[in-house]
């Protein structure tokens, strides 16, 4: 199968995840660049964050032309996690890699766990802002996903639901506030590196993303917030049991 044909299929799945539940695009997009077209996880890593970015832009305004992006919190949430995850990653450069992954895969299960216990995600919902609560969970996020270096939605939206009492829905469409300012500012400093990146599969790979991100925040609008956290928890545990099975080998 050639590669672009394998970028149309990886990226149209990547932008479903990010359409639908928010998150997952760096967790899904880097491991789909590295084993299934051959780049360096280097390359990976810069190519991962420009589809990313791309798609999490367009499934943001996909979601707040239906009216489920709280700004406001969002925006504190995003910004609260600059400085840390830039502190964090500084420290992650000195980390084992098998560290790192084994410690994302633990706080990936945990949060899936805390998303499938009964009444936990769903018990008290808000539409009252309170910026302690986003500031101390977004720089909480911000610590983890520079350390972990991937996993900026896969921790928003369990954070927002748990910690913020978001309903579902508000809380995939905010993660994508969130995971978009961070994917561009991680891309402004790697301004340098992208002239390296094959755009022969990074360009398809981007356009089925963007195109799966419709699609998915299409679904999103006809499933049912308990349906798509169960599902979104399931996805948190394959990819906890994937990337802890990696950290072993």
């Amino acid at each position: 199968m050639s590669a672009v044909i394998l970028a149309l299929i990886a990226g149209a799945v990547v932008g479903l995840a990010l359409g639908a539940l928010g998150g997952g695009g760096s967790v899904l997009a880097v491991p789909a660049l590295i084993y299934l077209l051959g780049f360096t996880p280097a390359a990976a890593t810069t190519g991962g964050l420009i589809i990313v970015t791309a798609t999490s832009l367009t499934a943001l305004y996909a979601h707040a032309r239906a009216r489920h992006v709280r700004w406001k919190a969002g925006g504190l949430f995003a910004a609260a996690g600059l400085l840390p995850a830039a502190v964090a990653g500084t420290v992650a450069a000195r980390l084992p890699q098998p560290v790192l992954t084994a410690a994302f895969a633990l706080v990936a299960a945990l949060a899936a766990v805390r998303m499938l216990r009964p009444g936990r995600a769903s018990a008290e919902r808000t539409t009252a802002v309170r910026p302690a609560k986003a500031a101390g969970a977004g720089a909480g996020l911000g610590a983890l996903t520079g350390l972990l270096g991937v996993g900026g939605g896969f921790l928003a939206v369990p954070a927002l639901v748990t910690v913020l009492a978001f309903e579902m829905q508000s809380a995939v469409g905010t993660s994508l506030l969130v995971i978009s300012a961070n994917s561009v500012a991680s891309l402004a400093t790697r301004g340098a590196t992208t002239a390296g990146v094959d755009w022969a599969v990074i360009a398809p790979f981007t356009g089925a993303a963007i195109l799966g991100a419709w699609d998915g925040r299409r679904l999103a609008t006809k499933v049912t917030g308990t349906r798509l956290q169960r599902t979104f928890a399931v996805v948190l545990l394959a990819v906890a049991a994937f990337m802890l099975l990696d950290a072993l080998t």
